[in-house]
């Protein structure tokens, strides 16, 4: 494992002379004119691993490099990982603070972080990708796929599932979710909970996030395709493009992944109790900076999915009639995927539109979002529950300086 020493300041660094250009590798295509993908390579590449460029610190962004050495200072500075990418080349990759601070082990540039609801554009993925063999179709009914099924479930279709409009209740929203917080379950389990609560809204009426609808499409995977979704996921996607550090931590037996951590009155807290498998197809995936800027490029460059199927992937699937959150332009629901101006609510704003999607789960915090017509990538991963706004502010501060946007200070309040 590649391990940056710390300087004097307490997390680690490495000099700005390694910021020369990296390249992910021929395969992967350049630059793109709009949200849609470029046109997919031949089969033949689609399946070969996209080459990686040096596992090196790059800071090429200086306004993003002394900012972060500002906020990475002292006991509650940030903690985490971030990487910055226009087109292939990498502009910033850096990491700062501890892996585990129990056993004085710095985090590094290949740390594994838990993903949490980052995954699920994942679970989207594959059910796309059913969808491109001709296996399944957005469009069909849940049932058709999970027997028993509910009567009320009748309605629900599988983009509702994608697109939080199912109306099924999510885990949180349920009696004794603190119970189940802790308990480990399986697939099936998961399903025959689902079962036993009513609708909250008829399907497709208005939108509300939901974990429990993405579990529930984990079950049509592992039916569709008769393995289990880390397998799925492991055999279609991973393996492929050469994710090695990327894989389900559903079974609790991943190894070698970063701790999380919260501030609670008592100080800095490990969340060792991460119990992934109830949200085994909503937040159950761990990766790193590089294997996310793999998918990254793979994802928006049409190696993945078919380019209809990305573009359902990356439409808004909310209800005309849906308001404006907290004041503010509403997001488009994809599947997997939501899309907003982020910057604007950062201050300086800028108005470019992002693709992205955040995970908090179990001492993590991240961000992962793409500018399409620019074609820049950022990654951030926190190992600090409560740095929700830290990693904001350092997504949106990446990306306006990648896009030569005035550099954002603060949050907008």
């Amino acid at each position: 494992m590649f391990h940056v020493p710390r300087h004097a300041g307490g997390h680690p660094r490495l000099t700005l002379a390694l910021i020369a250009a990296t390249v992910l590798g021929a395969a992967v295509a350049t630059g793109v004119a709009s949200s849609r993908p470029v046109n997919p390579p031949p089969a033949d590449e689609a399946r070969r691993p996209v080459a990686r460029p040096p596992l090196q610190v790059v800071e090429a962004l200086p306004e993003l490099t002394e900012a972060l050495d500002r906020v990475s200072r002292g006991p509650r500075g940030f903690s985490g990982a971030v990487l910055v990418a226009r087109g292939d080349r990498v502009l910033f990759r850096q990491v700062y603070g501890m892996a585990d601070h129990e056993a004085d082990r710095p985090l590094a540039l290949d740390s594994r972080f838990r993903l949490a609801s980052v995954s699920k554009q994942f679970t989207a993925a594959a059910i796309l990708k059913l969808q491109d063999a001709g296996v399944l179709s957005v469009d069909d009914p849940l049932c058709q796929w999970i027997q028993p099924c509910p009567e009320a479930w009748a309605p629900i279709r599988l983009t509702h599932l994608l697109s939080h409009t199912s109306g099924v209740p999510d885990l949180m929203a349920r009696p004794a979710w603190g119970l189940q917080r802790v308990t480990p379950a399986t697939s099936a389990a998961l399903t025959e909970d689902s079962k036993r609560y009513r609708l909250q809204f008829p399907p497709g009426s208005k939108v509300r996030y939901d974990n429990a609808g993405y579990n529930l499409l984990g079950a049509v995977v592992e039916r569709a395709s008769g393995v289990s979704l880390a397998t799925y996921l492991q055999r279609t996607f991973f393996t492929p493009l050469g994710m090695r550090d990327t894989g389900s931590d559903a079974d609790g037996k991943a190894r070698d992944l970063v701790t999380g951590y919260a501030h609670f009155p008592g100080g800095l807290t490990p969340q060792n109790d991460a119990n992934v498998s109830i949200v085994f197809a909503a937040g159950a995936l761990y990766s790193t900076l590089d294997d996310m800027l793999v998918w990254e490029r793979a994802l928006h460059h049409g190696r993945v999915v078919s380019a209809r199927s990305y573009a359902q992937m990356t439409a808004d699937h909310a209800p005309a009639t849906t308001p404006k959150e907290r004041g503010r332009v509403r997001r488009d629901w994809g599947f997997g995927l939501f899309a907003n101006s982020l910057g604007r609510q950062v201050r300086p704003a800028f108005d470019d539109r992002q693709i992205y999607h955040t995970g908090s789960w179990s001492g993590f915090r991240n961000l992962v979002t793409y500018q399409p017509e620019a074609d820049v990538t950022v990654i951030v991963l926190s190992n600090n529950y409560h740095q929700r706004d830290q990693v904001f502010l350092i997504a949106e501060q990446a990306m306006a300086e990648a896009l030569g946007r005035s550099f954002p200070t603060t949050l907008a309040r």
